[in-house]
């Protein structure tokens, strides 16, 4: 396992360094976010998906879960427990400085995962819902998923959510269109794919006007957050904001300007 106090900073443009130093194992650097993703899949990955490169203005480090399918995160598998682990601590030895996964479901193994590695993990945007809390006491939250059967309390107590009273769900497994995903068919209409979430999103705010924030639990719904967002109005929390969070906090850079 990587030296948790392994040194990590920034280097300037022109910076002259000393003596440095590698992990044994170690072959690749600068990775601030490692993503565990779902092998099995067939679907486009747009823009703003979690395992689009150009989601993000920073490195990110993709390694598939061999054999992984939807399937297997929705029903909570616990014979893929191994795998998760072995793919986090690849990561950790590539050098990754925090690890996430790749679908709202990956939060089944929250605990495992995080036991088995010594940076921070967080598998499921779902870990947000305290932090949403913090900051919108007293207010609702909507969550919009793409598997309302398999959405459960037990997904939740593992991301450290035991009280669900506040939340508002909402699945869009059985839109047409967003189905597609689900069902692995290989592409979609992306207009009418957004169409389907915003329509979701205007649903919760029916059933729930005291809503103060809207969470995305699928890591293909981050390209249709903006739209969300202007639709209703509201705070719209998902992977990347999560993931920003996370690369924010352990690379941090110096500030520079005038005073």
């Amino acid at each position: 396992m990587t030296d948790q106090h392994a040194p990590a900073g920034y280097i300037a443009p022109g910076q002259r360094l000393g003596r440095v130093r590698m992990p044994a194992g170690q072959n690749v650097a600068g990775y601030p976010v490692g993503i565990l993703y779902i092998d099995q899949v067939h679907y486009p990955m747009m823009p703003g998906n979690v395992v689009n490169a150009w989601t993000y203005d920073f490195p990110v480090r993709m390694r598939a879960v061999g054999g992984l399918t939807s399937g297997q995160l929705f029903c909570a598998d616990g014979s893929i427990v191994d795998d998760l682990i072995e793919g986090a601590r690849a990561l950790q030895r590539e050098g990754v400085r925090a690890i996430t996964g790749a679908c709202g479901f990956f939060g089944n193994y929250q605990r495992e995962v995080a036991a088995a590695v010594s940076i921070p993990v967080a598998m499921s945007s779902l870990i947000q819902v305290p932090w949403i809390r913090a900051v919108l006491p007293g207010r609702r939250i909507g969550v919009l998923t793409a598997n309302g059967t398999a959405f459960s309390p037990a997904l939740l107590e593992a991301v450290g959510v035991t009280d669900s009273s506040d939340l508002v769900v909402r699945g869009l497994g059985d839109a047409p269109e967003f189905s597609a995903i689900l069902e692995d068919r290989g592409e979609f209409d992306d207009s009418v794919v957004q169409e389907e979430v915003l329509e979701a999103a205007r649903a919760l705010l029916q059933d729930a006007p005291d809503i103060g924030a809207i969470l995305l639990e699928c890591s293909d719904m981050p390209p249709y957050a903006s739209a969300v967002q202007a639709a209703t109005g509201l705070p719209v929390f998902d992977f990347i904001t999560m993931i920003r969070w996370l690369r924010f906090a352990t690379q941090q850079m110096p500030y520079h300007g005038f005073i």
